[in-house]
């Protein structure tokens, strides 16, 4: 054998280009099974942890009773307080004064004193009220009918009512002095100072409701979070066979979450449930005072956005107070 046969002996043939491109390759997913697939799985998740909490019927009755109750009490003060806003809403907004005139000036000098007022810079309208237009609205709000027609005329005065230009002239001393010294202004009502105390209050009762509703916030994401891990430390030698066998933190925690998604949930309807039952016990009663009020204030409950809000707000905590119980122990690997 030749030389140049050797070396063509000798020398490795190359493999073909077929045989580099054999490598086995991961198929490539569509995204409509990606999709597909993660839908069952949330889907799954979602009625599995639902029928693990119906498997136990009672423990679950008791954290939902719990969830329940803490969250109607800021409920029930949030109406309080949203009612009693809008009951003093006209009197605390309302930038009126009122100026009753001396009971001997007739109607001629009640319309020249009004006209003098709308003529300053800083009054923005004067209403004048006759006196039989007085009596006619006393009648009708006191109640006293039968004992104003015993009267043989009528007492009440003319009164004017001024309403400041602007929210700044409510405490306008120049107006306020001058309608006192006028000689023919018997009394001037202008309550700035209740209405600022109102005011006070009002704000005292929003900050009050917020704190409470903050606290029971914060109970509502404990209760949850100590049940759900409880729950972790029950099924503990089933997550560690699961890590053990390649399951992802996301799946392992996906259950828990929508345990605590349901404790919200029922949670929230069922203090809404309370919060109505209040509403119904206290319809009768409250009918009766506001008959005694000619009807002129009306009160009203939660309504469909508020109901709204503080069921998906509920689902929130839920399911922050499930991912809080179930971060440590999947960070730490082992039950708590």
């Amino acid at each position: 054998m030749s030389r140049q046969a050797e070396r063509n002996v000798r020398k490795p043939t190359p493999a073909p280009a077929s045989a580099k491109s054999a490598r086995p390759r991961r198929p490539r997913v569509p995204w409509r099974l990606r999709i597909a697939a993660w839908r069952d799985q949330h889907f799954h998740g979602l009625f599995s942890s639902l029928g693990r909490l119906a498997a136990r019927p009672w423990a679950t009755a008791l954290t939902v009773l719990v969830l329940g109750f803490a969250l109607a009490l800021p409920l029930l003060f949030f109406l309080v307080y949203d009612n009693a806003r809008e009951l003093s809403g006209g009197l605390r907004e309302a930038r009126e004064v009122t100026v009753f005139l001396k009971p001997a000036l007739d109607a001629n000098s009640a319309d020249a004193l009004a006209g003098e007022l709308r003529q300053r810079a800083d009054v923005a309208a004067v209403l004048v009220r006759t006196p039989e237009q007085g009596l006619a609205e006393f009648r009708q709000l006191s109640g006293f009918a039968e004992a104003l027609d015993a009267l043989q005329g009528n007492p009440l005065p003319s009164v004017l009512v001024v309403t400041p230009r602007a929210v700044a002239d409510m405490d306008n001393p120049a107006l306020i002095g001058e309608l006192k010294a006028d000689a023919r202004v018997d009394l001037v009502q202008y309550d700035a100072a209740w209405r600022r105390r109102l005011s006070d209050i009002l704000h005292f009762g929003e900050r009050v409701v917020a704190v409470i509703a903050a606290l029971l916030a914060l109970a509502t994401l404990l209760v949850i979070g100590n049940t759900v891990r409880m729950d972790v430390q029950a099924r503990s030698e089933e997550i560690s066979v699961m890590q053990l066998i390649g399951a992802s933190d996301g799946f392992v925690r996906r259950p828990f979450l929508y345990s605590g998604l349901w404790y919200g949930l029922l949670g929230s309807v069922l203090a809404l449930a309370i919060v109505a039952a209040v509403e119904i016990a206290l319809a009768e009663p409250v009918g009766r005072l506001l008959d005694s009020y000619a009807h002129r204030f009306s009160l009203h409950g939660i309504g469909v956005f508020a109901a709204s809000s503080v069921v998906a707000f509920s689902a929130l905590l839920g399911w922050l107070g499930a991912f809080f119980a179930t971060a440590r122990h999947l960070a730490a690997g082992q039950p708590q």
